[in-house]
């Protein structure tokens, strides 16, 4: 049976955060490739992002990569942001790009490289002050290659050194996010590898430090939806960065290679109170974001079918019978219990998704929506000239 009408309300403080790099040409380690209508400004990219929001209603807020979408005036920025219907978000820093980091960043052995790396992230805070973002997020490629070449130990004790000067410096409604990656470019090991060793960092800074979950970081076959139960249970999921993978951190579109494993995540945020209204904004305390990037595919289409991914496997999870499934599984019933969140999950709530989206003044199929818009075309043909964005 579908209960939509009685799950409808609960869908309507969903925020899913683009990442503004989404909208710039990307590709693999080997070509990126260029696409008509790519952005040429961080101006343009927060105006793709607010279209998505305009046809979906789902994401209200854009996630900046410093020094990928640097300006003069954040300020002026913030306003433009604000007057396409949308806001500036999470600040992601970049300490992987610098030829100074070749052998790391926060957790480098010479103290000028370190200290140059918590500079750029006192540069991000002062960014978030002038956009009014709350967090601050932390991915590293430090780590080594080969057995011998680093002090495992002796850089675990700067990684902490570096990230307590940046939590000093972060003010009382900022949070600082570590994220933890399982490989690459690191090979032999990586200093922020899994959710323990980033938990274990933030724990030593204070309340107001989170951990990042990349749901393409992990190793084949790792059971997320339990590090995410784990790290609710423990009050340090600060965010997921939202994404899917074949074979390792692919950057595909979330929910694309297993939509179950998409709709069991979400089961656990919700059962674990990581979903609902929790602040005066009306969002929860754990940020939904995207990680993505369209490499074959359109951007904005590609980033309107992610949010719609997430809201529908959103909607089949709060339809799970709660009070049902407790009962089956405090009774032992293996397969009753399996039977409740199976149907859940095979139910098709596409149609009455389409009509919240009506009663709401959206278009009810956002995809074909945007592909009759033309608005693809009208972008192509105005951005000719300049220099497109990307990542490298």
């Amino acid at each position: 049976m579908n209960d939509f009408a009685a799950i409808a309300a609960k869908l309507d403080g969903q925020a899913i955060e683009l990442p503004s790099w989404a909208f710039g040409n990307s590709g693999t380690r080997f070509k990126v490739f260029g696409s008509a209508g790519t952005p040429r400004s961080i101006e343009e990219k927060i105006a793709d992002a607010a279209t998505v929001h305009r046809f979906t209603g789902l994401a209200p807020k854009v996630a900046l990569h410093i020094p990928w979408d640097k300006v003069d005036d954040y300020a002026a920025l913030r306003t433009h942001a604000e007057g396409l219907g949308v806001a500036l978000g999470t600040i992601n820093s970049n300490t992987f790009q610098d030829d100074d980091y070749k052998f790391g960043s926060l957790a480098h052995v010479d103290p000028k490289i370190r200290q140059k790396a918590v500079d750029h992230h006192f540069e991000c805070i002062d960014v978030m002050d002038a956009t009014g973002s709350r967090d601050l997020k932390i991915w590293l490629a430090d780590g080594s290659n080969y057995p011998g070449q680093a002090d495992l130990r002796g850089r675990q004790d700067r990684l902490a050194e570096s990230l307590a000067a940046i939590y000093e410096r972060i003010g009382e409604e900022q949070r600082l996010v570590l994220e933890y990656k399982f490989f690459e470019p690191a090979f032999y090991h990586t200093d922020v590898p899994d959710w323990g060793t980033s938990y274990a960092q933030v724990s030593a800074l204070g309340e107001r430090a989170t951990v990042c979950l990349d749901t393409g970081h992990h190793a084949p076959g790792t059971n997320i939806e339990f590090i995410v139960m784990q790290l609710l249970r423990l009050g340090k999921l600060g965010s997921f960065d939202f994404n899917s993978r074949f074979y390792a951190d692919d950057d595909l579109i979330v929910g694309s290679a297993d939509p179950f494993q998409l709709f069991r995540i979400l089961f656990e945020v919700i059962r674990g109170g990581g979903y609902g209204p929790a602040n005066p904004d009306g969002h929860s305390e754990v940020a939904f974001m995207l990680d993505q990037c369209h490499n074959v595919e359109d951007k904005i289409p590609g980033q309107i079918r992610s949010v719609l991914n997430v809201q529908e496997m959103t909607a089949r999870a709060l339809l799970v019978d709660r009070d049902a499934l407790d009962a089956a599984q405090t009774a032992g019933d293996v397969l009753g219990a399996n039977g409740i969140l199976m149907d859940a999950f095979y139910t098709d709530v596409r149609a009455d998704l389409a009509g919240w989206r009506e009663e709401r003044g959206l278009p009810a199929e956002p995809m074909r929506a945007y592909a009759e818009s033309g608005h693809q075309s009208e972008i192509e043909a105005a951005r000719v000239g300049g220099t497109q964005l990307s990542w490298n």
